[in-house]
């Protein structure tokens, strides 16, 4: 007996089943990307983000607490440099002073030499001697950016106006340039270099330029 299929749109809907489903599976598939994407974002992403927007605040922050530190401290290398020279002066004006009492002003001019970047006091005439214009005197003229924390004191003494000024230097010339400002200030006058010799000092074994001054002072 042969049989006639009378329902082909059934048949047809039945064939178009399987599609259906397909595509729900590719819809279900890409909402979970999409959703693991988003919880990637929240739980992983975001958390980094903010930290690195919390560690750039910081660093900005010490930046700018730095450059106030900066500011804080300029002229701060220029103020430890003249503390450390005035100590060295008053150290060896103290010196001095144990050894023989003298007029305030001569002790005065002894730490004005003994200073750097100061000049002895002068006449007009000593000035233009020591300078490099018309009626200079080459034998007068000193160094001007000599460093005299090279020369220490040891003993000075006045017997009636007659002065002997002893210490130690790093080479004879320190002791040279010691004596050409002695003798271009108002308050000495014939000063001459009266010998010296190089010596070790026991305690540091350092070796070193022991020298004496002599002259006269001018009250």
């Amino acid at each position: 007996m042969i049989k006639i299929n009378l329902l082909p749109q059934k048949r047809a809907k039945a064939r178009s089943a399987p599609s259906d489903s397909s595509s729900k599976q590719m819809f279900v598939g890409v909402a979970a990307l999409v959703a693991l994407g988003a919880a990637t974002f929240l739980l992983a992403d975001q958390p980094l983000r903010s930290e690195l927007a919390t560690l750039k605040e910081q660093n900005d922050d010490l930046r700018a607490d730095i450059a106030r530190q900066k500011k804080d401290l300029e002229g701060y290398d220029k103020l430890l440099a003249a503390k450390t020279d005035a100590i060295e002066r008053s150290e060896s004006i103290t010196r001095l002073m144990q050894a023989k009492i003298v007029p305030a002003h001569i002790l005065h001019e002894l730490g004005e030499i003994l200073t750097m970047n100061h000049w002895p006091t002068m006449t007009q005439d000593m000035s233009r001697r020591i300078g490099t214009g018309t009626g200079s005197d080459p034998n007068k003229r000193f160094q001007h950016d000599w460093d005299p924390t090279h020369v220490w004191l040891s003993g000075f003494t006045d017997t009636m106006g007659v002065f002997r000024l002893e210490g130690g230097a790093q080479s004879e010339s320190d002791v040279t340039q010691l004596s050409k400002r002695l003798a271009a200030s108002v308050y000495f006058t014939e000063v001459t270099p009266a010998g010296g010799e190089r010596v070790v000092d026991q305690a540091s074994g350092l070796n070193y330029y022991r020298f004496t001054i002599t002259g006269k002072l001018v009250y």
